[in-house]
């Protein structure tokens, strides 16, 4: 009976050997793989896919990456290759890639090196990594890039060193060429451009100093023949004259058109009427509304009225279609006001003293969106605009400025503020004064605290705080930062798709929100808190002193509390100057004429401004279009040593992650949070970690013994039972 037995088992082997050598060729042509990840770090993103899915061109991708490299790189290069292969399966036939053999050692010859030739002609240089041969650390020229090509268009990743964040680079280097080339082929829809302009405000135009008003349509009608010759034709335009004041009231009404009556001018021969002057632009349901003539209140010379200019109305329609069908997005950012320069503070490091510029929030910033930098005093904000980033300002606001503000968050440009409580100011003495903190009012304040959140006059101390290792010169040891909380786990909100995998960060200087209920109907407007502080937290409002030295906790925990730190608005706002009329605009220096100097030549007499009788209804927008409202009581977060420049901590992770949201872009900040290495282990009391400490080092080995104990029972029954059956 031993021969069959032998065959059998054979036979076995045979037939497993087949199936293993069979699944593994199954599994170079049928790619799959499992994720168990908590994040699914090596599974693609919905914005990855979306992002090779809407392909409309071909797009190739060309990896330059030497051979036969010591760890971790030769784990990238796997992990890489992997990674584009899930590109692959998602995009279908217009994404391919390929890998160039670029390695001196190889026997490719010629071939290797038109490779690097073709490599350096991209912009792909070789980098410098560590090598360890023979017990010895040497140093070795390797290529590990890649470019993508897209129609003409080129981007390219230099040096791909580590796989963390790759997938997030590709996905933006992938996206921001199929945004440029593939979102005009994409549209099957046209986007429809009304001009509703009535001819009866030809007669009062000389009147008002518009004279060029007549030739106006012509002109935007050029320009947008200019626009359509650009972009495929994905306009369509029409005019519309409309004068009749029970359609021009529905009109003004629907598309909030500024509707402009006027009496009769006898000595002009000019008859009472009513008319407007606007674009209307229409995609899939939304509508953006571009004024051709606007009104602005100045004192003393009162009212005056401006016409569009055709060019610049090209520019911001332009922006209206790119975000209605989701190109490039714009943000922009406050420039006056006391806010803080985008880039470099280079004035500061020229006279030696510590910047006030965001270099490092630029760069990471800037290499998502399109950023412009608004001067509030000297231009209005632009239509179109997805969001407008207000980062600690000190110097007032006017009415007029928080009018444009409130103005274009009832268009639906969303509003994120980063604002800090005090204003530091160096104290006497030059570096070595003690510096003071004074209160910011800029005004901005009433205008949050009507849309529903307030800022205190506080910084928020906290015993989680960070902690600063001392040098042994001063004794060594560590220092309690408590004005720099540190912001854990159990104290932000991970609910929010844009808050996902955000672990802990770290603030400085940063003053309470507190909700105020009753500003905005509840029904309307929902209300998100995001971030807290810990339990341990107290508030320090006057006489601030930020000196370490001279801060200690309060003798009792009854003075310690949980304190809200950032807040997110959703919904339809009421505007804050509903009921209420349009603010003036402050006149500058050069709006009035200087008394002393009369001498001079004096201009010529300017036509008149007015007519005496003349109104302008539907100016102020009520109710705002779906917006968002972001509110950060910490502006030194914005800052570049609070940052860093690969945008990879959760300090810029959850900005740019705030940004995205602020832009309708979750995935690509749920893209960005999974790549999040942060994970901090939660704090336990003494008593548990002794629980868990006795168990792991008792309890294991006495549930070992229990399991032995009995696995030795059940085969002394099972024995007792086969001894009983052949007794």
């Amino acid at each position: 009976m031993g021969k069959p037995f032998l065959k059998e088992y054979y036979l076995k082997f045979i037939l497993y050997a087949v199936v293993i050598v069979l699944l593994n060729v199954a599994g170079l042509s049928l790619f799959f793989r499992f994720d168990l990840t908590a994040n699914r770090i090596y599974s693609l993103s919905d914005a990855s896919k979306q992002a090779v899915s809407t392909l409309s061109e071909p797009l190739n991708i060309k990896v330059f990456f030497s051979k036969n490299l010591p760890a971790p790189h030769n784990n990238t290069e796997r992990y890489l290759r992997d990674l584009l292969t899930e590109y692959a399966a998602q995009a279908g036939r217009y994404f391919n890639f390929t890998f160039y053999n670029v390695s001196q050692e190889t026997d490719m010859g010629d071939k290797a090196n038109q490779n690097r030739e073709m490599a350096r002609d991209y912009g792909i240089s070789p980098v410098q990594i560590r090598v360890m041969e023979n017990d010895e650390l040497k140093f070795k020229n390797a290529y590990m890039g890649l470019v993508i090509l897209h129609g003409d268009l080129i981007e390219k990743i230099p040096a791909v060193t580590a796989t963390d964040g790759l997938e997030y680079q590709l996905t933006g280097a992938i996206r921001k060429l199929n945004n440029k080339v593939s979102a005009l082929l994409r549209q099957t829809d046209k986007i429809n451009i009304t001009m509703y302009m009535s001819s009866g405000l030809n007669a009062i135009a000389p009147l008002i100093g518009l004279d060029g008003l007549p030739h106006l349509g012509d002109d935007v009608a050029g320009a947008v023949k200019t626009l359509n010759n650009k972009n495929l034709g994905i306009f369509q335009f029409e005019r519309k004259d409309i004068s009749a004041p029970d359609e021009l009231e529905k009109v003004a009404e629907k598309y909030d058109l500024m509707a402009m009556r006027w009496p009769d001018v006898p000595e002009k021969n000019i008859q009472a009427g009513s008319g407007t002057a606007g674009l209307v632009v229409e995609y899939k349901g939304k509508t953006r509304t571009l004024p051709l003539i606007t009104a602005m209140e100045i004192p003393i010379i009162g009212t005056t009225y401006q016409m569009a200019d055709p060019q610049g109305l090209g520019e911001q329609i332009t922006a209206i279609m790119e975000k209605l069908i989701g190109i490039n997005k714009d943000i922009g950012y406050l420039s006056d006001h006391g806010c803080p320069t985008l880039g470099p503070d280079r004035m500061a490091m020229m006279q030696g003293r510590g910047g006030n510029g965001l270099a490092v929030f630029d760069q990471l910033v800037g290499s998502r969106y399109n950023i412009k930098q608004i001067p509030l005093k000297d231009e209005g904000i632009p239509e179109g605009l997805n969001c407008l980033v207000i980062a600690k300002p000190t110097k007032h606001f006017s009415d007029y400025e928080l009018f444009q503000i409130d103005q274009a968050l009832m268009k639906g440009t969303n509003i994120a503020v980063f604002a800090d409580a005090f204003e530091q100011q160096q104290g006497q003495g030059g570096m070595m004064g003690m510096p003071s903190f004074a209160p910011i009012d800029t005004g901005l304040e009433k205008l949050l605290a009507h849309y529903g959140l307030e800022i205190q006059k506080a910084y928020v101390l906290d015993k989680n705080a960070y902690k600063q290792q001392m040098p042994q010169s001063q004794g060594g040891g560590e220092q309690i930062i408590y004005f720099a909380p540190v912001i854990k786990d159990d104290a932000i909100n991970n609910d929010p798709v844009f808050m996902k995998n955000i672990k802990g960060l770290v603030a400085m200087q940063i003053s309470p929100i507190k909700y105020v209920k009753g500003g905005q109907d509840e029904s309307k407007v929902s209300a998100v808190r995001l971030l807290s502080s810990s339990d341990q937290a107290w508030l320090m409002e006057d006489n601030i002193n930020l000196n370490p030295m001279f801060l200690s906790p309060p003798p009792t925990d009854n003075d310690l509390s949980t304190y809200d730190l950032a807040y997110l608005l959703e919904g339809q706002f009421t505007s804050y100057f509903k009921g209420k009329p349009v603010p003036e605009k402050e006149a500058g220096e050069t709006d009035t004429q200087d008394e002393d100097n009369v001498e001079g030549p004096q201009p010529p007499e300017a036509p008149a401004k007015n007519i005496e009788g003349l109104k302008a209804g539907n100016r102020v927008i009520e109710t705002s279009a779906p917006a968002k409202i972001f509110v950060l009581g910490c502006a030194q977060m914005l800052h570049d040593n609070m940052l860093d420049q690969e945008g990879r901590s959760p300090n810029a992770t959850f900005l740019l992650n705030a940004i995205d949201h602020l832009n309708d872009d979750d995935g690509t900040a749920l893209l960005r949070s999974k790549q999040q290495t942060l994970n901090p282990i939660s704090d336990t009391n003494p008593l548990a970690k002794s629980i868990i400490k006795g168990f792991n080092t008792i309890g294991l080995c006495v549930l070992v013994f229990l399991f032995g104990l009995g696995v030795w029972f059940f085969r002394s029954i099972k024995k007792k039972k086969i001894a009983h059956m052949f007794d």
